[in-house]
């Protein structure tokens, strides 16, 4: 049987960084390496192609770095607000 794939909807996914990352905080994942146990996600800016960064895959669950789909500062700054209540 094969081994289940790890991330299998990474490719193509949009993220909002908690802290400007290279400039930006919108990013949207273009490729991803599978390097031994570990699963690499090379992330583009969404307003400058130019601007890629690899992350960990494993990075993008930490909701104090990264958040799902992209985000205004109101929704980043109440996400955080959560984070802390919790």
């Amino acid at each position: 049987m094969a081994k289940k794939q790890k991330y299998p909807h990474l490719l193509g996914s949009k993220w909002t960084a908690q802290q400007k990352t290279l400039g930006w905080r919108h990013f949207q994942v273009v490729t991803r390496k599978n390097q031994g146990p570990w699963v690499f996600a090379e992330m583009q800016a969404s307003c400058d192609d130019e601007v890629r960064v690899w992350v960990n895959a494993k990075l993008l669950k930490d909701r104090q770095l990264w958040l799902p789909g992209w985000r205004s500062l109101e929704e980043i700054q109440s996400a955080n607000e959560d984070l802390v209540e919790s």
